[in-house]
């Protein structure tokens, strides 16, 4: 089972938004956001941070809470 560490999708989802419509903004290959999106790998830290002002959220809501 692959580990999820980011909710990128999800709230481009909740906004209504793209990856194409991510990747245009912040200058990176669709492919690449596209890879940010399904996990298969995760952005640079200042890229979340970078995201989650573009989408108006806080960082937090990126990322996956650990259940304990």
């Amino acid at each position: 089972m692959k580990k999820k560490f980011n909710r990128i999708k999800a709230v481009l989802a909740e906004k209504d938004k793209s990856s194409l419509w991510l990747a245009e903004l912040i200058g990176r290959d669709r492919s690449t956001v596209s890879r940010w999106c399904t996990n298969d790998m995760q952005p640079p830290l200042e890229v979340l941070y970078q995201i989650a002002a573009i989408l108006e959220v806080d960082v937090c809501k990126l990322l996956v809470r650990e259940e304990k």
